[in-house]
């Protein structure tokens, strides 16, 4: 948890509370402070304009999430509006929250200079797993599998998956961010390559 925006206990239990419910396997509380880390990072190397703004998206933007429905960033978006009018209505711009919460149901279907720069590093932090080292990645990689094995078919569930993953791969940029595609993208594309490479 940032030390510069702590949150009221009754909060971080209520924050805490959304996540487990239902159980998952990925997007679990410890993914939230996993982005809101990446956060800080571009905070230090870069800095943020209105950095709270991006540190309530990071903790808020997976809330809400069920496997089986295609609301979840809006219901998170919406979750964040109500907890940040309870318990932060004076220093955090709620609707600017909910704005980048809502972009993360479109991961990969911006080009950079689409956004703006803020937006883009947001998303950008999201999909910093990409990147990450592999042991990294495919604990990513077993944890959403796991997350849609109750919900989906595992013969569709690898075809979508994989289609997700090469579009990725095919892309011109997997990240829209300069700072992100400089740090980031040859580690991505190994991880990208070898994902839609192997049985799995």
């Amino acid at each position: 948890m940032s030390d510069l925006l702590p949150l009221a206990p009754e909060q971080q239990a209520a924050l805490e509370a959304a996540y487990a419910t239902p159980p998952r396997a990925y997007h679990h509380f410890g993914h939230a402070q996993d982005v809101l880390e990446q956060v800080e990072q571009v905070q230090r190397e870069l800095g943020w304009r209105h950095p709270d703004e991006v540190r309530m998206a990071a903790l808020y933007h997976d809330a809400i999430y069920d496997p089986a429905r295609k609301d979840n960033e809006a219901r998170s978006a919406d979750l964040a509006r109500a907890h940040l009018a309870r318990w932060m209505p004076a220093r955090v711009d709620a609707e600017r929250v909910a704005e980048l919460i809502v972009l993360t149901a479109r991961h990969g279907q911006f080009k950079p200079g689409e956004l703006d720069p803020e937006a883009e590093l947001f998303l950008d932090c999201d999909m910093a797993i990409l990147g990450a080292a592999p042991e990294a990645f495919d604990a990513y990689h077993r944890g959403i599998a796991a997350e849609y094995r109750p919900h989906v078919p595992s013969w569709l569930f690898k075809l979508k998956r994989k289609q997700f993953l090469k579009a990725l791969l095919g892309a011109e940029r997997i990240y829209l961010s300069s700072h992100f595609h400089a740090r980031l993208d040859a580690a991505a594309r190994g991880n990208l390559r070898r994902a839609v490479t192997e049985k799995r």
